[in-house]
């Protein structure tokens, strides 16, 4: 994905058009839009207008039994509030991208209002890294999050369905999500997770309580994980070293739930400094 394709809405004119040929994008990471808060902002519409303009694509190939003329980019909520008091037209930015970085740019700049849930957040990092090919490392980046943090939120993918569920409808947070990871058996897991909200645990009396939980099993195997920060550690250090006489290397990791995957790259020396360093 091209960073001056996401830096062109700046140099675009704002145009109206017609709501109905405006298609919602297929990447949008939110499945859930709380009615309460549509309607609060479609009433601030109806009273002020669209005050941040929409941001669209044109669509390249266009079936002739469609009407839609653009894909959404940026915008669903104020989209939707706009149809619901039947607004004809809305102000857009249109900019250049094809499809798939139409669906990254959808997806990141959803991360970047910080109004998706925990597992939608999730859910879009993965879907970043899987169909548009983005490292975690960029993704970091361009969220000004740590490398680590963003593999932390991929961590909550691992969790059930009925867990993620018990977890959103009880206001939990990230940090609590990441405390029931620590529990491998699901059973177990669940169980806890009904004993934390019961007594409504906050994430100290959470960690404290699976701590007790976990079997000693367990507890070596997250000894044997802080092993590998470590190694990261000797790692990196080796690169700056390295740096630091004059050669130039450059390197990446990302995480699965089974590997550390460390990709270093090493300038080869031009000939001519061979030659000199043999004279």
């Amino acid at each position: 994905m091209n960073n001056a394709v996401i830096n062109q809405e700046n140099r675009k004119e704002i145009v109206e058009i017609p709501i109905e040929t405006i298609m919602p994008n297929r990447s949008q990471p939110r499945t859930f839009f709380e009615q309460e808060t549509l309607t609060r902002l479609s009433e601030s519409i109806a009273k002020y207008g669209v005050l941040q303009p929409l941001t669209v694509r044109k669509i390249a190939e266009k079936s002739r039994f469609s009407i839609f003329q653009y894909e959404l980019i940026a915008g669903e909520r104020r989209l939707r509030a706009s149809k619901l008091i039947g607004l004809s037209t809305v102000p857009c930015i249109i900019i250049e991208a094809d499809t798939q970085t139409s669906a990254a740019l959808a997806i990141i700049e959803n991360l970047h209002r910080d109004d998706l849930n925990i597992f939608e957040e999730a859910a879009a990092i993965a879907s970043l890294i899987e169909l548009h090919k983005l490292t975690q490392e960029e993704i970091a980046s361009e969220l000004s999050l740590t490398q680590s943090a963003v593999a932390n939120k991929l961590r909550l993918l691992r969790l059930t369905e009925a867990e993620k569920n018990v977890i959103l409808s009880n206001n939990l947070t990230e940090r609590h999500a990441r405390a029931l990871l620590k529990i491998k058996q699901t059973p177990l897991r669940m169980e806890a997770l009904a004993h934390i909200v019961k007594f409504g645990f906050n994430v100290k009396q959470s960690e404290d309580y699976i701590e007790r939980l976990i079997t000693p099993e367990e507890k070596e195997e997250k000894k044997i994980s802080y092993d590998y920060k470590t190694l990261i550690s000797v790692i990196k250090k080796a690169i700056e070293s390295t740096r630091e006489q004059g050669i130039r290397v450059r390197s990446s990791h990302t995480e699965t739930d089974t590997e550390i995957i460390y990709t270093i790259s090493v300038s080869k020396p031009s000939e001519s400094s061979m030659k000199e360093n043999k004279e």
